[in-house]
């Protein structure tokens, strides 16, 4: 207890309620404040557990993560765990590779293993002495007037704890967030994507990584595709997007191998026959859902974050750095209002919804794009565009995934730059073109050539615009 005037002063209680990665995190950041804090997590210490359970998609960690973890002294450590990927890299159905690169010469995001982050920062915020982490609690019950909360316990038994500010980090199906379901004008909204995911594993050849590690492979196929990304065991994790009904369509080990043969037959001596037949029906194809809600408190004792906020679909890889970039948020904000949480909560979300919403959608835009768009050749031109323009003029186009991944650019305020960057350009582009049409035209009225030389060349030409547009 900390005094004032000789009498003794009781710090605030936060409970947090969930104790993966923003729980972890946020953890760090409340008890660097000073308050106590107890963390609370229905399933037994990861650190301790024989089997990981839950999703493990692997994580790509980039500026606003990075960003959280350097304000509570973890981000070297964490990097110096994960694996630079400077671009994506196409494999086309015949087995071409094409890089993509994310950003300009020295720009990258990380491929990190989930349950080690979560150890890492569960075991950080241990560290702490204002800090008590309580693993096997179930939420049972919470007051959102009286901070009053109970829990399970593994044995039966009853927990209580009563908290000044209840944080709900408990993912996409939080239980926490039920308690708001009940209450008037709170809006909330889920969408489970068609598709589904199946997570399979490339192993090491001879030692050493089967592809080129410092990459995001993506095999983009219109519908559906495949990615891999590199693990610090030489490993590729290597994950199936797919409609829940092309799953289905899948019944035999024979078919397996027919489907990869038509479609990513380049993974097929990496992965490997057996472990293809046998990996492709160990578990069934996975749910991924987005979740949008606001407010995101309740009068000043309860605030969500995270999954339990903001559920997106993990296509723009910003899932984590977004659930990472609330903590930093919400600090930031504690420390303008001087931790006043009847202040701070409001303002909690009417800065963060907009932002958590903008990245949702982008989430969802993006799988189109990794999934189709990379094999346009439109879509690369335009890219090749981008960034052209933006090494001419850093500060007046910055490409999309340049401005959510490398900045802390507020999602929603990106995603007005980048509409109005794309109306820009385009115009630009079509009054050049409009330009090269008027001044070629002007010197074949000044020159006029033999016509029937020029027929077939123009033609092969519109051709290959067209092609280009549509591809």
């Amino acid at each position: 207890m900390e005094e004032l005037a000789g009498r003794p002063i009781k710090k605030k209680v936060v409970a947090v309620v969930g104790g993966g990665l923003v729980g972890a995190l946020n953890a760090c950041f409340f008890a660097k404040r000073g308050f106590d804090v107890e963390v609370f997590e229905s399933r037994e210490d990861i650190r301790k557990a024989k089997i990981v359970k839950g999703r493990s998609i692997n994580l790509a960690l980039s500026h606003r993560g990075r960003q959280a973890l350097k304000r509570v002294g973890m981000e070297d450590k964490i990097v110096s765990q994960g694996i630079p990927m400077h671009a994506r890299m196409i494999h086309s159905p015949s087995g071409k590779q094409s890089p993509i690169p994310y950003g300009k010469k020295g720009q990258y995001i990380l491929s990190v293993d989930r349950a080690n982050l979560n150890k890492e920062l569960l075991t950080e915020a241990e560290t702490y002495p204002n800090t008590k982490l309580n693993f096997d609690h179930k939420l049972q019950d919470w007051s959102a007037e009286t901070g009053l909360m109970t829990f399970v316990r593994a044995d039966g038994s009853n927990d209580q704890i009563k908290a000044d500010l209840i944080v709900g980090c408990d993912g996409a199906f939080s239980a926490i967030r039920k308690q708001f379901l009940r209450r008037s004008r709170f809006n909330y909204s889920q969408t489970y994507i068609p598709h589904g995911y199946m997570e399979l594993t490339m192993p090491p050849i001879d030692g050493e990584f089967a592809m080129k590690p410092n990459y995001l492979h993506i095999w983009p196929r219109n519908t559906f595709m495949m990615i891999a990304l590199p693990n610090l065991d030489k490993t590729f994790t290597c994950t199936l997007f797919m409609p829940f009904d092309e799953f289905e369509k899948i019944t035999t080990g024979d078919e397996v191998i027919e489907f990869f043969q038509k479609y990513f037959s380049d993974t097929i001596p990496l992965i490997g026959v057996d472990a293809l037949k046998r990996d492709y029906f160990r578990l069934p194809a996975q749910a991924m859902v987005s979740v949008k809600c606001s407010p995101y408190h309740i009068n000043d004792k309860c605030v969500l974050m995270g999954d339990a906020a903001h559920a997106v679909v993990p296509f723009y890889g910003q899932g984590m750095n977004a659930g990472f970039e609330d903590c930093i948020v919400f600090d930031e904000i504690l420390e303008q209002l001087n931790e006043d949480f009847s202040a701070v909560l409001p303002e909690y979300t009417r800065v963060r919804v907009p932002d958590d919403h903008a990245i949702a959608d982008l989430a969802m835009y993006n799988y189109i794009e990794m999934r189709a768009h990379v094999n346009s050749k439109w879509f690369l031109f335009r890219k090749h565009v981008d960034n052209v323009l933006h090494c001419i003029m850093p500060k007046t186009i910055i490409p999309l995934y340049t401005m959510v991944t490398f900045t802390r650019t507020r999602y929603h305020e990106a995603v007005k730059r980048w509409h109005w960057q794309d109306k820009v350009i385009n115009r630009g582009l079509l009054f050049s073109a409009t330009g090269a049409v008027l001044g070629g035209s002007y010197l074949l009225i000044k020159n006029p050539p033999d016509i029937n030389k020029l027929i077939i060349p123009a033609e092969k030409m519109w051709n290959r615009l067209l092609a280009l547009r549509t591809s």
